[in-house]
């Protein structure tokens, strides 16, 4: 089943991203720059969504805790 809290991280997670999707529009940037910014913005959102689902398995693409134990 899926748990309320993965439900709000998706709805807040889609906000910002609408928001600054909505925004790099609104500045109106030069081209190049434009593109740039929103593939990086695309490649982070991304990354954020892959970690969340490998989170269910037990194995996130970025741990919060220690790399290295002795």
């Amino acid at each position: 089943m899926i748990s309320m809290s993965l439900i709000v991280t998706l709805v807040v997670a889609g906000l910002i991203f609408w928001l600054l999707w909505w925004g790099l529009g609104a500045i109106g940037l030069p081209q190049p720059f434009d593109k740039v910014i929103r593939v990086i913005l695309i490649v982070c959102v991304v990354l954020f969504l892959v970690n969340l689902l490998l989170g269910f398995t037990g194995h996130p693409l970025f741990s919060s805790g220690p790399v290295f134990t002795r």
